[in-house]
């Protein structure tokens, strides 16, 4: 009976509250409905932000139909519909990325175009934008005077270095579409647009060792590259939303989980190294990584190394022009992109030239992680050691020629030795 009287009273105290229970689950489920709408909102609004693909075709076709820019791909864009935009990669509005395909081969388009979408996007009005983005050459340019534009452009750009003679002669033929020798006022104003992406200046510049993704066609100041596979040093690249909730262990745990095999991942170093000693006082001069990220630094099937994000590749110029005369508290203030500091002159309240921590020391950081999980325990501490001495290399010049080809030339026989005698070699 006591058993009896106490469920008699529980029941009763739930029925009293059930309509309370009620009201509050239908405000949950109307408080759910309301984020999640909230949430496809602010998705979609973001998406028809970023991606403007078919305004960016408009756009360039436009300009070729109109006897503006030329291009190796503008055919293909705007008249026979064999470059077709699919998936979107846009992380700014002003720079369309797109997934693609040409000819059945998948590929990137990079669309630069700017001042279209800063303004009202209307076609009449595009004539006034061509006259600022395809200014020049003018009509009545010879040859040998673009030739001399390219060489005072090239010298600004990456340093007086003996061999922009050559660079001019490949830009050149890369701007003469149809091989006839000459170059129209369209091709001359399309490569010209072209060279002032810091990415299609970069790609250009650093073409001949193979390990930025290949170009393949232009029109106007829209081009084309190769896919490069896999996008990061894992291979599986995960969101920026998902980043952002998975705590660090979890996420840490999943980049080794997927991971390449560790002599895979030896190889692809490798080529990163070589990478790094190529922008070094290479052939047109020198190269600073801004964002040493592993989400910027990819490879292909073969595990053959590739740069996928050039636009956080500067040259020593643009670093030059960015600190000339730069006001400045504390070394912090010396900042270009994430990494690339230099130090403060306190007394003159000025930025120096001369940054901190030289391209190898920064990539030695993202290795520690990526290349001494999985290592052969008979080199692991060895590796560990080489890795901690080039993570401590500064950037002043005594240092920087002797000991910087030393470390890196070490790291590489160091992998090179514990591979070469394996089937990934």
């Amino acid at each position: 009976m006591v058993h009896l009287l106490v469920l008699c009273r529980i029941s009763r105290a739930v029925q009293k509250r059930l309509p309370g229970v009620k009201v509050k689950y239908l405000f949950l489920m109307w408080l759910g409905i309301l984020l999640g709408s909230w949430v496809l909102y602010m998705h979609y609004s973001s998406y028809s932000e970023l991606c403007r693909g078919h305004i960016c075709q408009m756009i360039i076709c436009d300009r070729y139909k109109k006897g503006i820019i030329s291009g190796s791909a503008c055919k293909d864009l705007c008249e026979e519909n064999k470059l077709q935009f699919q998936q979107c990669l846009s992380s700014s509005p002003v720079n369309q990325v797109y997934g693609g395909v040409w000819r059945g081969k998948e590929v990137i388009i990079k669309c630069g175009i700017e001042d279209a979408f800063k303004t009202d996007l209307n076609l009449e009005s595009l004539p006034r934008r061509d006259l600022a983005l395809f200014d020049k050459p003018t009509r009545g340019t010879s040859m040998e005077e673009f030739k001399e534009m390219l060489l005072t452009f090239l010298k600004a750009s990456l340093g007086d270095q003996q061999s922009l003679g050559n660079l001019v002669t490949r830009i050149i033929s890369m701007a003469d579409i149809n091989q006839d020798k000459k170059v129209s006022l369209a091709e001359a104003k399309s490569i010209w647009a072209l060279l002032q992406l810091n990415e299609f200046l970069l790609i250009v510049s650093l073409h001949e060792k193979e390990h930025t993704a290949q170009l393949l066609g232009f029109c106007g100041d829209l081009y084309i590259t190769e896919k490069v596979p896999y996008h990061s040093l894992h291979s599986v690249k995960m969101p920026p939303f998902l980043k952002a909730v998975l705590p660090s262990m979890v996420a840490r745990s999943l980049n080794r989980w997927f991971a390449p095999a560790w002599p895979k991942r030896a190889e692809i170093t490798i080529g990163l190294l070589e990478f790094v000693e190529e922008i070094f006082h290479g052939t047109y001069g020198s190269f600073y990584i801004c964002d040493a990220d592993l989400g910027n630094i990819g490879h292909n099937e073969k595990y053959d190394f590739k740069m996928v994000n050039l636009r956080k590749v500067v040259t020593e110029m643009t670093l030059k022009d960015f600190y000339k005369g730069r006001h400045c508290e504390h070394n912090a203030d010396c900042t270009h992109g994430k990494d690339c500091m230099a130090t403060c002159d306190k007394l003159a309240k000025q930025c120096n030239t001369e940054l901190i921590q030289p391209n190898l020391a920064k990539i030695c950081g993202l290795l520690q992680e990526y290349l001494l999980y999985g290592a052969p325990t008979d080199f692991r501490d060895e590796l560990q050691k080489h890795l901690q001495t080039c993570m401590k290399l500064n950037g002043l010049a005594s240092q920087m020629e002797v000991h910087h080809s030393l470390l890196l030339n070490n790291i590489k026989t160091l992998l090179w030795k514990k591979i070469s005698h394996t089937k990934y070699s």
